[in-house]
């Protein structure tokens, strides 16, 4: 089938072609709005100090460098800990913190930790954050060669929600009616045996088409 003659076929189809990708994106729009919850999302960062050697030598001080690096890149990996996450929840009277989604950013040539933590109460996840931040600098120069672990930005309760992205939602809802459409066009074509014209009737029995009997 060329592109021709599939764009002929889908104007034959035209309301199956519309109207699925539109009821697709209605119902995927009609379902975000009333059954998936906004989700805010509070953030906090840290800065890792990390216990250094006085000693001025360049080979010293870049052998640190690597260290504190690498120390940080271990605390980053400590926040998702089940210690820290329990000992948070235990703090905040919670069983657990399956409710909130825990993103930890840490970057290989600082000593910088971005926190993030999401869920459906904004106040919720900003003390969940600071929790974790003050657990996680208590466990670490417990078990770990870390001075302190210092917050830079206090986590706040976010104001405006940061998902679900609806209009992503609707817009593939769209695409995925679309391409249905199209998909039921063409299968629904080549299930159809009937000849429809002079060209199918000639392919099918090998010889051509001397007349014709016109519609009375």
């Amino acid at each position: 089938m060329t592109l021709l003659e599939l764009i002929n076929l889908l104007k034959k189809h035209l309301k199956l072609v519309v109207l699925l990708p539109l009821a697709c994106a209605l119902a995927m729009g009609m379902f975000s709005m009333l059954f998936m919850s906004n989700t805010y999302t509070a953030t906090t960062s840290m800065y890792v100090l990390v216990k250094n050697n006085d000693s001025g030598n360049s080979s010293t001080l870049y052998s640190d460098l690597n260290a504190s690096q690498m120390v940080t890149n271990d605390v980053a990996t400590l926040l998702n800990s089940d210690r820290v996450t329990n000992e948070t929840a235990k703090d905040l009277g919670l069983q657990n913190l399956k409710a909130y989604k825990v993103s930890v950013t840490s970057e290989t040539t600082s000593r910088v930790i971005a926190l993030s933590v999401t869920g459906t109460d904004p106040e919720g996840a900003a003390r969940v954050a600071d929790t974790m931040a003050q657990k996680v600098s208590s466990i670490a120069q417990e078990v770990m060669d870390v001075q302190s672990i210092n917050v830079i930005d206090q986590a706040e309760a976010p104001k405006d929600p940061s998902g679900p992205n609806r209009l992503l939602y609707t817009a593939v809802a769209f695409l995925a009616g679309l391409f249905a459409a199209v998909a039921i066009v063409v299968l629904s074509d080549m299930l159809n045996t009937r000849i429809r014209n002079q060209e199918e009737l000639e392919e099918l029995l090998g010889v051509p088409v001397i007349g014709r009997v016109p519609q009375m």
